[in-house]
């Protein structure tokens, strides 16, 4: 039975190969508007977070799998490539949010990769601070994943010994605003009151832009 499944198993992934082959040469052609196949192959979890992000990772998260629960190994990952990685303090925080959303979303969601727009350190009279731009696409990753990226921006935050986000007056004022001014064209579950809205602005640890 075992050399039976690792037969089919096989003859699967010798069709796959043998249809991407086709794909990729059809793709070389010049005809479509990319000329190469979009969805890459991978056997795994970390394999599809690597091919998604083009971030080395796949080793990290599979030694970490062994050990942690999704939430973990995203949140360990996110500190391993933010620490390991060559770049700028920002590029190495970008990096890291974006496998931890990989991990959290299967590595099969473009939220990861369109869904953040950008990283930055900014500078205040108060101090320095995180922010993170989100986009339209963030959406898909769902309400949980999208928070836990918030979680690990401010723990890589600290990790980077930068100062904790805290909103101006205007800004808070801004969010109360705009945000009963979306549910108005946009379904929300739920709408916040001006209160919680305040609350929450003010006790997120990062800016969310």
């Amino acid at each position: 039975m075992r050399d039976e499944l690792e037969r089919y198993f096989q003859d699967l992934k010798n069709l796959s190969n043998f249809q991407y082959d086709i794909a990729e040469r059809a793709r070389a052609l010049g005809r479509d508007c990319e000329t190469t196949v979009e969805i890459p192959q991978a056997e795994d979890l970390a394999g599809r977070v690597q091919a998604l992000t083009g971030i080395e990772a796949s080793e990290i998260i599979r030694k970490l799998s062994m050990s942690y629960d999704r939430e973990r190994v995203a949140i360990e990952a996110a500190i391993s490539v933010s620490e390991n990685f060559d770049g700028t303090e920002e590029e190495r925080i970008e990096k890291g949010i974006r496998v931890a959303l990989a991990i959290l979303t299967e590595g099969i969601l473009v939220a990861p990769l369109e869904g953040i727009t950008g990283v930055r350190i900014k500078q205040r009279d108060s101090g320095n601070y995180l922010a993170i731009y989100y986009s339209g696409p963030i959406r898909s990753a769902g309400g949980t994943a999208q928070a836990l990226s918030v979680f690990t921006a401010d723990i890589l935050r600290r990790k980077f010994g930068i100062g904790k986000y805290i909103p101006t007056k205007n800004e808070i004022e801004r969010c109360k605003e705009e945000i009963p001014l979306y549910a108005r064209v946009q379904h929300l579950q739920y709408v916040p009151t001006a209160e919680e809205i305040e609350m929450a602005v003010r006790g997120s640890p990062v800016c969310i832009t």
